[in-house]
């Protein structure tokens, strides 16, 4: 005899019989396995965040725009709006400015410095209204309202902490022109001559409100150019003489002078440095020059549209010559005071830099340069440059040809300025 259950079957024969027990276990072990499992509860979907609510610019005529704030330095303001894309105001220009995203005002009335004073600076959502700025912190009450005067940066949160709190890695950071240059001539004589530079700063902060902690300069310059004259016959005055023969002459010109400074601040105007150059110039037979050195500098000038630097170093200077006698060398004892200059307008870009290099062990082993550079701005990052360089060295060995002290170069160039993240 057999029982036969969902998904069982129960053989009993008729020397057994099954107790009353025995089969109410074995059914209630069969409904619990044929019974359909339950499925696990699947939590909702995550709502996406809202995304933040436009933030609103009213303007002094009554217009309204809607958008997203994105800075403000000195007084201009920078809104971002889909239909208009970025635009740019002045304070005089806006009745009214709502923002629902946390950014940092500072006060330019308040000096804050360093990374203890800037917490200090109200950091929040923000309103501008009757020519005032009130921002609104989460955790604690409204601050003050700043007048839009004395605001000198509204800036993103981010941007405040990157700032303030972080430490760029040693690649990050840079920006400078590079600019580079060509000329090629095919005529009775061969001519070519290219020219290029590169001047990288990075300095730790970028923003100027904070003391700069430190700042690396290196830059490189070159000029090599080269006019060949082929050789060639020159017939006899007398019929029946041989011709004369010229050899082909080569013309050389090569200027290379590279250097690099570190600056480590103190105070926010005064710095000790550590700086090297080398130079070689093939006009003044100078095979390679080197300077290592140490000092002090001063920021005499800082606002946004220029800057001045003045700086002062003892250093050991090596001069080897190509063409003079050993004796020529020298090792020399001496220092560099330098003038470093730049202003910026809204058309073009003025840079001077001015060297004086005297030696304390030969007085007559002094040597000065100048450069200046004018760039004009062509297409987003790319300029168009004018520029000379001069350089004077007052003790070249004497040769033949006689070599002069003074060397002067006239450039033209494309320059692209090099902005790397911070």
């Amino acid at each position: 005899m057999m029982i036969m259950m969902k998904g069982f079957m129960l053989p009993v024969t008729s020397r057994f019989r099954l107790c009353p027990l025995s089969t109410i276990c074995a059914l209630l072990l069969a409904a619990a396995l044929a019974a359909p499992r339950p499925v696990a509860a699947q939590a909702p979907p995550a709502k996406p965040a809202p995304n933040p609510s436009p933030d609103l610019l009213v303007l002094a005529n009554g217009d309204t725009l809607h958008g997203k704030f994105v800075s403000e330095v000195d007084g201009k303001v920078t809104f971002h709006s889909d239909p208009l894309g970025d635009i740019s105001l002045t304070w005089d220009k806006i009745k009214e400015l709502h923002s629902s995203q946390r950014f940092a005002v500072l006060d330019k009335s308040v000096k804050l410095r360093g990374k203890k004073n800037a917490r200090q600076i109200p950091v929040g959502t923000f309103d501008v209204a009757n020519q005032a700025i009130t921002v609104h912190p989460e955790v604690s009450r409204s601050s003050e309202p700043i007048p839009v005067k004395n605001a000198q940066y509204i800036m993103d949160e981010p941007t405040l902490n990157k700032q303030v709190y972080h430490e760029p890695s040693f690649f990050s950071g840079w920006s400078g022109p590079a600019t580079a240059g060509a000329t090629i001539v095919t005529a009775t004589q061969n001519q070519y001559t290219v020219t290029g530079s590169v001047a990288l700063a990075r300095v730790v902060p970028t923003a100027s409100w904070l003391d700069p902690h430190n700042r690396t300069t290196t830059d490189f310059s070159g000029s090599y150019g080269k006019i060949t004259q082929p050789g060639y016959y020159v017939p006899a005055a007398t019929p029946g003489e041989p011709s004369t023969y010229v050899p082909a002459a080569v013309t050389k010109t090569a200027i290379y002078h590279a250097d690099a400074e570190r600056d480590q601040y103190f105070s926010p105007r005064f710095y000790t440095l550590a700086q090297t150059a080398f130079d070689h110039n093939f006009g003044q037979d100078l095979a390679l020059q080197q300077i290592y050195g140490g000092g002090m500098g001063w920021t005499a000038i800082k606002t946004p549209k220029q800057e001045a630097d003045l700086r002062g170093t003892i250093q050991y200077e090596s001069q080897k010559f190509i063409s003079g006698a050993p004796t020529a060398n020298q090792n020399l004892v001496g220092s560099t005071f330098a003038v470093n200059y730049v202003l910026h307008l809204k058309l073009l870009t003025y840079t001077q830099a001015v060297a004086y290099i005297p030696a304390y062990n030969q007085l007559h082993a002094y040597s000065g340069n100048e450069s200046n550079t004018i760039a004009f701005p062509a297409y987003k990052s790319f300029s168009f440059s004018v520029g000379t360089i001069d350089s004077y060295l007052n003790d070249p060995p004497l040769a033949v040809p006689p070599t002069l002290r003074n060397s002067f170069q006239f450039t033209m160039g494309v320059t692209y300025t090099v902005k790397s993240k911070y």
